[in-house]
């Protein structure tokens, strides 16, 4: 038999993972390698729920969206055990040796590179594959389920357009993306938005009112506002700012003030719906139009994978695939300008790519004449 692989999928789910497991185990299968696949993530590697992988699983999963094997965002250093989080790395390598794996290929965004580099540093050779709908992994431009979320936020806003015209509404839609607006920013601009608020550029009230009540003075009585989940004001922003900066100057053995600036900074940068409803109440009362919200959620991550995140997901599995094969161990498959290459895990792990002011898409819409509250 031939030497095996094992393959997970962690953290949040996105369309396109069964299309890279698909590649990956086809292009491993062709070389003459098993596949061992690991349910729920690292926990699954942790507690050996294993399940054999090959053609006839693969057969029938490119166009299903989620995951076949299940997927979870417990880390293998904090790992919930009964009630307790303990460190199963000890755990994972051992279950890593019993099946004798050549290599482990992990799918997964941000929070999966820093478990992999902890796996890497532990001995494991490994290689990931960038996912998440919120496409902020460092090192590179696309990653499996960016496309599908942007194309069901878009469709989302053009569906909203009749009614805020029928209405004369302004109709603010809540994206996915807590950190990064990469999400809200090019379905703004794909579905003709008129203000967009983001992570990366606090919002002045003012700004955002004047904006909607200058399209009503020029007869437009409707406004499409995309507000990422995590997109706050300036006076928010700032005072986040101020207690991270505290925070990083209390002494470490300072434990009490340091878990009452956590937990005021968690009170304050946590996603809260309601925030979302306050905005809407503001801007009903500073214009006088009627505003009304729509939240996208979890609509985002499903659905079939579009044909883009099914041709990355295609290219991103094999490339991973080879990897194993050549022994290039320690990388992530990125994809840059419109090619597939391997980067150290240690340059993208801990990292986020985030929305820029001078990013081509910023300055898209700003021609366009969007506003983002500055």
């Amino acid at each position: 038999m031939g030497k095996c692989v094992g393959i997970l999928t962690a953290g949040g789910d996105s369309p396109g993972l069964n299309a890279a497991i698909r590649a990956a185990g086809r292009a491993l299968a062709h070389a003459g390698y098993r596949l061992t696949g690991f349910k729920d993530g690292f926990e699954g590697l942790a507690f050996d729920r294993w399940v054999a992988l090959d053609e006839h699983t693969f057969s029938g999963i490119l166009t299903i969206g989620g995951t076949i094997l299940r997927t979870s965002r417990n880390k293998p250093n904090k790992m919930p055990v009964g009630k307790k989080l303990l460190d199963m790395t000890d755990a994972i390598i051992e279950t890593y040796h019993k099946h004798q794996l050549e290599a482990l290929i992990c799918i997964g965004g941000g929070g999966t590179h820093k478990s992999a580099l902890l796996l890497k540093k532990a001995g494991i050779n490994l290689v990931t594959i960038p996912k998440t709908i919120d496409n902020d992994i460092a090192g590179t431009s696309g990653s499996i389920g960016f496309d599908t979320a942007l194309d069901v936020a878009t469709g989302a806003i053009d569906s909203l357009h009749s009614t805020a015209s029928s209405h004369k509404r302004i109709m603010l839609v809540e994206i996915m993306g807590h950190k990064a607006g990469w999400l809200t920013l090019g379905s703004a601009i794909a579905g003709g938005a008129d203000v967009v608020l983001l992570p990366e550029f606090p919002y002045h009230l003012e700004s955002v009112v004047n904006a909607l009540k200058t399209r009503a003075r020029e007869g437009k009585l409707f406004s499409i506002v995309p507000v990422a989940e995590g997109a706050v004001d300036v006076e928010t922003a700032a005072e986040i700012a101020k207690l991270e900066g505290e925070l990083a100057a209390l002494p470490e053995d300072d434990k009490k003030s340091r878990i009452e600036l956590k937990t005021r900074l968690e009170e304050l940068t946590a996603y809260r719906p309601e925030r979302i409803f306050e905005l809407a109440r503001q801007l009903e009362a500073r214009t006088g139009l009627e505003t009304r919200v729509t939240i996208l959620g979890y609509l985002q991550r499903g659905g079939k994978p579009s044909c883009f995140d099914r041709l990355l997901a295609s290219q991103l599995g094999t490339r991973a695939a080879q990897a194993v094969i050549h022994g290039e161990f320690g990388n992530m498959v990125a994809f840059v300008q419109g090619k597939t290459k391997l980067v150290p895990i240690e340059e993208v792990a801990g990292l986020r790519k985030l929305v820029t002011p001078d990013h081509p898409w910023v300055t898209c819409a700003r021609e366009l004449g969007i506003c983002f509250g500055e």
